[in-house]
């Protein structure tokens, strides 16, 4: 018996978004809705599958958890890319790692879902229209005020042309990012400093990785307007978060939408839960139905493939 897990089916949606009754005879499919940050009970809770499917960063499988799952020989993620799983300690030890495909646009639209949120303050009229209050604060516009994009790649460039949709002005920096490039996105390369004491709205778009981790700490929000909100759905070490929730509570900054954190979920007690002028969710910027058909349609034709003999695929290291 071949035994197959998908972990950490938050919306117990995995068995409807592909046809799993599909495998073949002798394997059987365990769903686990539930999610577990404790790298030993991660360990006790696969130690019996062959096979496992893990959606995007949930659950991280650095080498010391792979050690502890010697039947483990198939780790598929949704995405081609995963920072959270370590591939060359999977590949050493005979587990085959696999991806998927996924779509290019659900994360840019969540970030303008954040920022229309903020500057119109669609929560807290929300709330307060239920509560049975009518207009209780005063949003602000868009158009004529100025986007910074942090990261014009295939995400920042889709936010980007939606800022210039509502005829804001696009500042844009990275660390590669050339004049010539800014300008295909509709948008003009600047300094990164300069980038922060102009923008009205800062979004983040870029991978983490050593030179991005901590990117925008006390320092760098120190030099956004106390009128302007910073935007995060890349992920959640790129901005230092004790300085975030600072700069918040001390008006620093007016605000921000965050979709992304250091530690996922959000602990019970973090200060980002009752922190005022936010935006927050559970990164959700890849959550849509279009998305997780992809994900786990194509997570099915990986199992199958390896079960057959021939993975398709492969991640190397």
């Amino acid at each position: 018996m071949t035994r197959i897990a998908i972990l950490d089916d938050y919306q117990g949606v995995a068995r409807r978004m592909a046809d799993w009754a599909s495998l073949p005879a002798g394997t059987e499919l365990v769903v686990f809705a539930d999610h577990l940050d404790n790298p030993g009970a991660v360990a006790g809770r696969l130690a019996d599958f062959d096979a496992v499917v893990a959606m995007r960063e949930r659950t991280p499988f650095p080498r010391a958890l792979l050690e502890k799952l010697p039947r483990l020989r198939l780790l598929v993620t949704t995405g081609m890319r995963n920072a959270s799983i370590d591939v060359g300690a999977a590949v050493e030890r005979g587990v085959v790692v696999c991806g998927t495909a996924g779509l290019p646009y659900p994360t840019a639209e969540l970030a303008w879902g954040l920022i229309l949120a903020l500057v119109r303050r669609i929560p807290i009229e929300d709330r307060a229209t239920r509560e049975g209050r009518w207009q209780v604060s005063c949003g602000l516009g868009l158009n004529g005020k100025t986007l910074g994009v942090i990261g014009l790649g295939g995400l920042g460039s889709r936010v980007a042309k939606v800022g210039r949709a509502f005829e804001m002005d696009v500042i844009a920096w990275s660390q590669n990012l050339t004049a010539a490039r800014a300008a295909e996105a509709g948008a003009t390369l600047v300094a990164k400093d300069e980038l922060l004491a102009r923008a009205d709205v800062v979004s983040i778009h870029l991978v983490l990785g050593d030179r991005t981790r901590g990117l925008i700490g006390a320092r760098e929000l120190s030099r956004m307007k106390p009128t302007a909100y910073l935007v995060n759905t890349s992920r959640g070490p790129i901005v230092d978060e004790a300085a975030l929730v600072t700069a918040v509570h001390q008006g620093t900054i007016a605000g921000a939408g965050l979709d992304v954190y250091d530690e996922e979920p959000l602990p019970l007690d973090h200060p980002l839960r009752n922190l005022p002028n936010t935006v927050i969710t559970p990164h959700l910027g890849y959550v849509t139905e279009e998305g997780y058909r992809i994900f786990y349609g194509q997570a099915l034709e990986d199992v199958k493939a390896w079960l057959a003999g021939k993975p398709v695929r492969e991640l190397r290291p």
